[in-house]
């Protein structure tokens, strides 16, 4: 196998870890393990973009062995949209097989007519594209960081010209107005907007620009308390620029503004550093932080994974109650143990939990499916 980068292993690990505890809550959780309504930021919140974020620094490493070609780049973004269209799809796929009141014309309606195009894999598809594109095309470091801060002021400014007096409103922003043309309104996650439209793009890319220039960073000769100190600084800077960019616009994943592009970048920076701090000649903070780091080999299998099963016990009947033997599970285990949120929270840590052994025989036979 070949020798991998155990801190960045274990920053993709956290990312997946919170996804697969919180992609599928069976009733309310605590509020802050819940993605906010419209604006702010709480735990899932960092999850995606620090997936981004890593792997950026995944594709610099990759790319500092062999540089990929246009075909290789195209046919892996349209592999990975291609899934997230497939996940998409499956709930109606499984009506079809599961419910015989589900015809082909509700096929044709609810996932064809009315489906949603985009996901989370679909906007890690693009901006992962676009990303080594512009790493590509401009090589250097400082070009890179600079393109990165453009596409953050591009898409912050297309808010504040689109609709000047409430650039951030829900009802009327230019992301919704993209997502209007494109994929339509027939095929976006909300009739408001869409969490993963198209124009949250731009900045999606930038996250994953800063995570390819922290890929090269841990990949170069430097020795690794000037790496831990670059990204210390990176993130405290970051930090600060979101947090001043935050006075301008609001903090929030459904759009993935800049201020939220920003913090969560120097979050990852801030991570990484600790991370590779606490593993440096420490085999007890290896052995602790193990789990995370055997998630994080195979990330995007797990993820889709998790997606598919949950998918799967939802729809298929238990003959009880709706949503299926998912839900069923949850009623007769950890409902109202204690609290509501309580009994969720602690049935969501369970469902986690359940992928460790997986990801530990993956790991340990070498097991690596690259999507």
């Amino acid at each position: 196998m070949t020798k991998r980068i155990y801190s960045l292993d274990v920053l993709r690990g956290v990312a997946i870890a919170i996804m697969l505890f919180l992609d599928g809550p069976p009733d309310k959780i605590y509020t802050i393990l819940e993605h906010p309504q419209w604006a702010g930021l709480t735990v899932p919140d960092v999850a995606l973009p620090m997936f981004a974020f890593a792997m950026g620094a995944g594709a610099a490493i990759s790319m500092s062995r062999r540089e990929p070609s246009t075909k290789r780049i195209l046919k892996r973004a349209a592999f990975m949209f291609a899934i997230g269209v497939l996940l998409e799809l499956e709930p109606f796929i499984l009506l079809m097989i599961f419910d015989g009141d589900f015809t082909a014309a509700n096929f044709l309606e609810r996932a064809i007519i009315h489906g949603r195009l985009f996901g989370i894999i679909q906007r890690l598809a693009i901006t992962y594209a676009l990303g080594v594109f512009i790493a590509l095309a401009i090589k250097n470091n400082r070009g890179i960081l600079l393109a990165a801060f453009v596409l953050l002021i591009v898409s912050s400014a297309g808010y504040h010209l689109y609709a000047p007096e409430n650039p951030f409103d829900e009802a009327h922003n230019i992301s919704q107005a993209v997502d209007y043309i494109f994929p339509g309104v027939n095929h976006i996650y909300r009739p408001t907007h869409d969490p993963e439209g198209l124009y949250g793009c731009l900045a999606g890319t930038a996250s994953v620009l800063f995570g390819f220039l922290a890929g090269k960073i841990l990949i170069d000769n430097t020795a690794a308390r000037d790496k831990i100190f670059t990204f210390c600084a990176a993130g405290v800077i970051l930090l600060i620029a979101g947090g001043v960019w935050s006075e301008f616009d609001i903090i929030t994943k459904k759009l993935w503004t800049t201020p939220y592009a920003l913090i969560n970048a120097g979050l990852d920076f801030l991570l990484l550093a600790l991370f590779m701090k606490i593993f440096d000649g420490s085999a007890v903070a290896k052995k602790i932080f193990h789990p995370f780091g055997a998630l994080g080999t195979n990330p995007l299998f797990f993820y889709v994974a998790n997606n598919a099963l949950l998918t799967f016990l939802y729809v298929i009947p238990d003959g009880k109650s709706f949503g299926g033997v998912y839900l069923q599970a949850y009623y007769n285990t950890t409902q109202g143990l204690i609290s509501t949120e309580f009994g969720a929270t602690l049935f969501c840590a369970i469902w986690a939990l359940l992928w460790l052994p997986i990801s530990e025989i993956f790991y340990r036979r070498g097991i690596i499916i690259k999507l």
